[in-house]
């Protein structure tokens, strides 16, 4: 084989450079066809390769070990795994005798007394010595003979690791070995910081305090990574000393063990030493005395503390202290279960599996992203808490450990604790050899395909030589990626199906009372409920029974994220009974996630939805497909209703259809928001679009009755007024409107008036009057006149000329308000047109004057005072309290009254539309505009959120936190965000009501 071949087949990248350096005088004495035979055990062969031309001129005993066909293949793969190693021997030559030593195929470990008596040693501290160990060597000597020992055991350490015959077998003892190291690391620290303090304190007063340091996170599972920080928590305690010395010696001592380890020198620092899950964190004590920590997991810890706890190891300083500590915790741990918010914090951990992510990073990452490393954790930790409050056995602190004892306990299937724990144990070994090039702390898989082929080299000892291209890495990543999530929903989920009788021989079967433990867990409140419906939707043989069977465990996992799981499961339940063996419905769960997943979620977050959905459950099939969930135009509305009407089917019959046909779109209105189809102001035209179709069709209803015994007299018209007017309403809004009749040519005034007054005091009694059979569900649509000329006191419906002469005569400023959202909404298209025109001429005719500001701000102001239910809090009101709707409305509407005789752009009846046009006119500044219409736009959002999660009609931002979370979740916000969202709104409300007060009350200024 030539050269270049030789190269090539070795897995050199840049031939011309191995050339170069194949030529290089520190080679002189190797033999080339060997070494680049060797070089081939390199996962990267041009990093090895340079590295050893790099060492051999500072470690000349690196010839020796190439030339030495039983030790060259150990030197070069650690030369070619990591660079930051390799420049460690550069430093430290005499750390090349490990090399003299050829690893086993089957991983040996070195034991944690050997690792802490090593660093120990290197620090002048005596390992066997009966009082707390004190080092001889301190400040940047001691610093750097401790960091020295420490690579050198690490170096040691990743040999044996990359000469393994199994990188999947040795890499709980790689983890394990890691955490010891780690601990002796901090053991040695210690005694350096003794030895430090007494330089401060008074050398018996340093002796008689006993510091623990307390190991959490994967250091305490000993199951750490190359590189890692390392959480831990200091515990202190002192015989016969004043707490407050104690205290302040406990301190400098832990800030002395992160000053040895991670402060800047010659040999650069390890690792940071991370206390910040201690007692109130970064605010708390840096170290605390036993009875002070338990004082404080008594009263204060939130459950996260809690499920930290589960990996609390004492790792270093004083053994009995550290044993006494875990002693404390324990209890607290397998007890965590039953408190008080566990649920909310187990939802919490399930979030930050995916948090703080940048976007661009979360296809790479390893640890956090979909199908990683947190996935695995977070379901066994999970389990852990269950079911180890009652099983002991399952009290164990390491993931691969967990997975068996949850195995053998009946938790996990044989097979799946497998396939968990090889995924796991895969993952885990590509963030090792990724972290092991430069000894950095990072969970992404390298962008450029040279690295990610270099990484698949690095792993072929546990997967074979065909899996070294970067191909084949990816495509096997993406398939552990998905086999995790798909384990999650298998282990955690599928076992709460246990009393079917159709599970395999190897699927486990959970007693009763741990069935209800998961269930509790995941948020339902009532388990045993919850297993009814379960046992209802998987018990028999028919062909439903079995396909629920297969996909609950998915299901379940989706309502659970929602705010009331109970109500979810018991309305799926509803529903699925109520399809029977539905193909669609059948079929559309089976095969389309998006469509199953949204519907999950919508019956466990919307009472509304969901009381919908059981009447009407074949609209199921539209969360199918984003074009059967767009609202249907009024044209088509009408189109579908004129249609039915003509069939003559009878005056109850067809007031039933249109409010059958206005439930229904108002249910497909609901699912394409929940969707995110379409958006808060497509959901006010949507939901106007369909009462103006349904009052149309109402009014024809009661015309075509009124004539079958009086010949027609006056032609009617519907006037859509206030929100209705500016298609801005939310959901179960009331319509309000004006009545308008013009009598026919001949037609007696007075009979004329009659008829209309008979037909819309018809129209409002057929929208709102109970149905027999009832209307299951229906939101009815009440229609309120008290807009009209005169209020209630007014007559119900008027002619088009009493309206003339009363806007010519008596009109007052209010009226013209209200005018100013008038709209078209039902009835004779000419008597609409020559309406608007009147009104266009009333409310932007000539611009008000001082006295009509000042009586529009009266009004306002006797508004805010007598309107407000009595005991509401103003700060909370959607509609009229400060900030809120009423507030950015008026002034709106009080610009109108004063600039749209002279400015067009503001003649429109919708609020952000005028808005908008205020802002571009520059009547008010574009940034106070921007505050407006984000108070507007959310009290909107709050408002129909409410009714939507509720299933009740509520101007009042919730004060529970169940409605609090539903509605914050409708609103676009995360999970556990309520607070967030009522913060957002007190902020933006408050805001709002400046602006107003600044532009209403004080215009002139």
């Amino acid at each position: 084989m030539n050269p270049t071949r030789r190269l090539i087949s070795a897995g050199f990248d840049d031939l011309e450079r191995a050339k170069r350096f194949l030529a290089a005088e520190e080679l002189s004495g190797v033999d080339l066809k060997e070494l680049v035979g060797n070089l081939a055990n390199a996962a990267d062969p041009d990093l090895a390769l340079l590295s050893l031309v790099r060492l051999i001129p500072h470690a000349p005993a690196a010839v020796a070990l190439v030339r030495n066909p039983r030790t060259a293949p150990g030197l070069l793969r650690v030369l070619g795994a990591s660079d930051a190693l390799a420049g460690f021997m550069v430093r430290e030559p005499g750390a090349l005798a490990v090399f003299e030593q050829v690893p086993d195929a089957q991983i040996k470990g070195c034991a944690a007394e050997d690792l802490r008596e090593q660093l120990l040693l290197a620090v002048g501290a005596d390992p066997g010595s009966a009082a707390a160990p004190t080092a001889t060597l301190t400040g940047p000597e001691g610093y750097r003979a401790l960091r020295v020992a420490y690579r050198g055991a690490l170096l040691s350490l990743a040999h044996r690791d990359l000469g393994a015959a199994n990188a999947l077998d040795a890499m709980p003892v790689v983890g394990r070995e890691l955490a010891d190291l780690a601990a002796a690391a901090i053991e040695a620290a210690l005694a350096i910081s003794r030895t430090e303090a007494v330089e401060r304190f008074a050398a018996q007063d340093v002796a008689a305090v006993r510091l623990a340091v307390i190991g959490m996170g994967k250091c305490g599972a000993r199951e750490l990574n190359y590189v890692s920080d390392v959480d831990v928590i200091y515990v202190h305690a002192s015989d016969g000393l004043d707490e407050q010395l104690a205290s302040g010696i406990a301190a400098v001592l832990a800030a002395g063990i992160s000053r040895a380890i991670d402060s800047t020198g010659p040999e650069p620092g390890l690792w940071e030493v991370d206390a910040n899950l201690r007692p109130e964190g970064k605010d708390g004590a840096l170290s605390r005395t036993l009875e002070s920590h338990a004082a404080y997991y008594k009263r204060w810890a939130a459950s996260w503390e809690f499920q930290a706890l589960l990996k609390a190891r004492a790792i270093a300083g004083d053994a009995a202290l550290g044993a006494d500590y875990e002693a404390m915790a324990a209890p607290l741990i397998w007890s965590s279960s039953e408190r008080a918010g566990f649920v909310e914090s187990v939802q919490g951990m399930r979030r930050r599996v995916t948090a703080n992510i940048k976007p661009e990073e979360l296809s790479r990452q390893l640890k956090l992203g979909p199908g990683g490393l947190r996935d695995v954790e977070f379901t066994v930790q999970l389990l852990q808490l269950v079911h180890g409050r009652v099983d002991e056995s399952l009290r164990v602190r390491t993931t691969t450990t967990a997975i068996g004892a949850l195995s053998r306990a009946g938790y996990i299937g044989r097979e799946d604790a497998e396939s968990f724990d090889g995924s796991y144990r895969f993952l885990r070994v590509l963030e090792h050899r990724i972290q092991l090039v430069n000894l950095r702390r990072t969970h992404l898989m390298p962008q450029r395909e040279s690295g990610q082929r270099v990484l698949a080299r690095g792993v072929r000892s546990m997967l074979g030589v065909e899996l070294a291209t970067a191909a084949k890495l990816l495509e096997r990543w993406g398939e552990t990626k998905r086999e995790v999530r798909k384990l999650h929903e298998r282990i955690f989920y599928r076992p709460l199906l246990s009393t079917s009788a159709n599970l395999s021989r190897d699927e486990v079967r959970l007693s009763p009372e741990a069935a209800q433990a998961r269930l509790r867990a995941l948020g339902y409140v009532d388990p045993k409920a919850a297993m009814r419906h379960i046992d209802a939707l998987t018990g028999g043989v028919r062909r439903r029974a079995a396909l629920q069977r297969q996909l609950l465990p998915v299901l379940l996992g989706w309502i659970a994220e929602g705010v009331d799981p109970d109500a979810g499961l018991l309305g799926f339940r509803r529903l699925s009974e109520s399809l029977g063996e539905s193909h669609w419905y059948l079929g559309m769960l089976r095969d389309s996630n998006a469509a199953a997943e949204r519907l999950c979620k919508i019956l466990s977050n919307s009472r509304f939805i969901t009381d919908l959905l059981e009447v009407s459950p074949e609209s199921t099939a539209w969360l199918g497909s984003d074009k059967d969930l767009q609202p249907l135009t009024f044209e088509a509305l009408w189109a579908e209703i004129s249609s039915k009407l003509k069939r003559n089917l009878g005056t109850d019959p067809a007031i039933r259809l249109i409010r059958v046909i206005r439930r229904r779109e108002m249910l497909r209105i609901a699912l394409a928001d929940g969707a995110e189809v379409i958006d808060q102001d497509g959901v006010g035209r949507a939901l106007a679009d369909n009462d103006r179709a349904a009052v149309l069709g109402t009014l024809r209803v009661a015309q075509n009755l009124e004539y079958e015994t009086t010949a027609q007299l006056c032609e009617v018209l519907v006037v859509a007024m206030g929100r209705q007017g500016g298609r801005e309403i939310g959901y179960c809004s009331d319509a309000d409107v004006m009545f308008v009749q013009r009598p026919l040519e001949g037609a007696d005034p007075q009979a004329a008036q009659e008829q209309a007054l008979r037909i819309v005091t018809s129209l409002g009694s057929f929208l709102a009057k109970p149905m027999t059979p009832a209307i299951q569900a229906e939101p009815r649509l009440e229609v309120d006149a008290k807009l009209r000329p005169e209020g209630q006191s007014g007559p119900l419906v008027r002619s088009f000329d009493a309206y003339q002469e009363y806007y010519k005569r008596w009109v007052h400023v209010w009226e013209r308000q209200a005018l100013l959202r008038a709209a078209p909404m039902a009835g004779a298209d000419e008597l609409a047109a020559d309406f608007m025109a009147l009104a266009d001429e009333v409310r932007y005719g000539e611009p008000i004057g001082e006295e009509q500001v000042r009586e529009i701000r009266r009004i306002k102001a006797r508004v805010e005072a007598e309107r407000l239910p009595r005991g509401a809090d103003p700060a909370r009101h959607l509609k009229l309290g400060r900030g809120s709707l009423s507030d950015v409305e008026w002034l709106v509407q009080l610009i109108q009254l004063q600039h749209a005789a002279t400015m067009p752009a503001l003649r429109t009846t919708s609020t952000r539309p005028a808005l908008q046009a205020i802002a571009e006119a520059g009547i008010i500044p574009a940034e106070d505009v921007q505050i407006l219409d984000h108070a507007w736009a959310l009290a909107t959002r709050i408002r129909s959120a409410g009714v939507i999660c509720t299933g009740r009609v509520t101007d009042v931002l919730p004060h529970s936190w169940r409605d609090m979370e539903a509605v914050a979740r409708w609103c676009g916000y995360s999970p556990g965000e309520a607070a967030v969202m009522e913060d957002d709104y007190l902020k933006a409300t408050r805001r709002a009501r400046q602006v107003f007060e600044r532009h209403f009350y004080a215009f002139e200024d």
